[in-house]
């Protein structure tokens, strides 16, 4: 798999906000950083995939679910202040996240094959009850069911985080 990222080391990522019956779709993670956190599944874009090719595997890979009704939701910047992180992580550091609204195709779930090393599961969520949680990054957190609930795609900022999440 060669990730797709730019000169500088920007990675592109394509994350889902998997829809369903008033449900939302969260990965529910743990990491040395952040202790426990939700974040949406998906992941970062390979040379010569599209963003919609990258999400859909991503999202069959992280939940097992296959996905449709693509519409995109907003754009965030992150960037990794921490000098050993960039260091070891060079290739995370500095990432697009690109969040598209989406729904399953079925409720059929095939086996999920790959997951993020901090994920631990995934959990439907009824949207009502998204603003209390723990939703990384912060800034997805705090728009998430704008997001859901609005037709028009929303720039979400760039933000220097002293550690990443998942």
């Amino acid at each position: 798999m060669v990730l797709l990222t730019g000169a500088d080391g920007v990675r592109s990522t394509a994350k889902g906000i998997l829809v369903h019956e008033s449900m939302v779709l969260l990965n529910r993670c743990r990491d040395q950083y952040n202790g426990d956190y939700f974040c949406l599944p998906g992941g970062g874009q390979e040379k010569y995939e599209t963003l919609a090719e990258t999400l859909r595997r991503e999202m069959l890979e992280e939940t097992g679910y296959r996905v449709t009704n693509l519409r995109f939701a907003g754009l965030f910047e992150e960037i990794c202040d921490d000098e050993g992180y960039r260091r070891e992580y060079p290739q995370y550091s500095h990432k697009m996240y690109h969040f598209f609204v989406c729904a399953p195709e079925s409720l059929e779930r095939a086996k999920v094959t790959e997951m993020d090393d901090s994920q631990l599961a995934c959990e439907w969520f009824p949207i009502k009850t998204l603003d209390g949680l723990n939703i990384h990054p912060r800034a997805l957190g705090a728009h998430l069911r704008e997001m859901i609930e609005c037709e028009t795609p929303l720039f979400l900022g760039s933000e220097h985080a002293p550690l990443p999440h998942g």
